[in-house]
């Protein structure tokens, strides 16, 4: 039987988020993971993988990727090529088939996890395309006649930034987890994780105007988990302090702000933000 997942020490893992895990591999079914893009979606299939001892097979959808890829390629072309050339090898189909990171992860002698990321990059069909294979644990190759069977049934984590409607059919077939953003509680866990020791009055100073920036009205991007820790790199590299981090009406952009920012329309939208407030004096 798997271990449980309970976070690790390098993820803050909330308690829905492991239950979440937990009932996914009890279940067998895939767990869709949805939530803003730096919320650590991708890092959960590393860390439930480290936690578990299990080896993982990561597949990185882009939107120019086919579901046929995950399963296998078989490359004509060249082995039109090594006909005309007299190469042996065209004899054997075998020869000119690429396993994908599904076969992958069903050839596997071990159960892993397999990370599908970003599913929602890819064609509408994508997921669609995957329905029986996920399902089914298995897959036939035209070329060769055989059936594909998974060895030990992977633990499968897709991830989805929301960029599209997954099919119901496809979420049917899914256990689900939406990872909140972190209130303030679970954000300084895991700015402990990353940055122990960071002085208090600095953290709650920081993460005051973090979260402001956030409820900003207009603001096209939202900076993420990922962007708040590395502008806490930057502020402990260039040894700021609290009091160095205070703004006024003036200056109503945070200092180091392009770890923040990450558009011009954000940072003019600070800009006009400032200049009202002088305005108003």
């Amino acid at each position: 039987m798997t271990a449980r997942f309970q976070g690790t020490a390098e993820y803050v893992a909330t308690d829905d988020l492991t239950i979440a895990v937990n009932a996914a591999v009890t279940l067998e079914r895939p767990l869709l993971v949805k939530g803003e893009p730096g919320t650590g979606k991708t890092e959960l299939a590393k860390q439930v993988a480290g936690a578990l001892g299990l080896n993982m097979i990561e597949w990185n959808v882009k939107s120019t990727t086919r579901a046929q890829q995950g399963l296998y390629e078989y490359d004509a072309v060249s082995r039109l090529r090594d006909s005309q050339l007299g190469d042996e090898r065209v004899h054997d189909v075998s020869n000119y088939i690429r396993k994908g990171k599904l076969w992958q992860a069903f050839d596997a002698d071990e159960k892993v996890v397999l990370l599908i990321d970003e599913i929602d990059k890819a064609d509408i069909e994508f997921p669609n395309d995957l329905l029986q294979e996920l399902d089914k644990m298995e897959f036939h190759v035209y070329e060769t006649g055989e059936t594909i069977r998974a060895k030990q049934r992977p633990i499968v984590i897709i991830t989805s930034n929301n960029e599209k409607e997954l099919p119901d059919a496809f979420l049917r077939r899914c256990f689900f987890h939406y990872i909140r953003f972190p209130d303030d509680a679970t954000m300084r866990r895991i700015v402990e994780v990353h940055h122990p020791g960071i002085k208090d009055a600095l953290l709650t100073t920081a993460l005051t105007q973090f979260y402001e920036i956030r409820e900003t009205q207009g603001l096209k991007k939202k900076p993420s988990t990922s962007e708040v820790l590395d502008w806490l790199k930057l502020l402990l590299a260039e040894d700021l302090s609290a009091e160095d981090l205070k703004r006024d009406g003036a200056n109503a952009l945070p200092k180091l702000h392009g770890a923040l920012l990450k558009n011009e329309q954000d940072v003019h939208l600070f800009e006009r933000l400032a200049f009202m407030a002088r305005s108003k004096r």
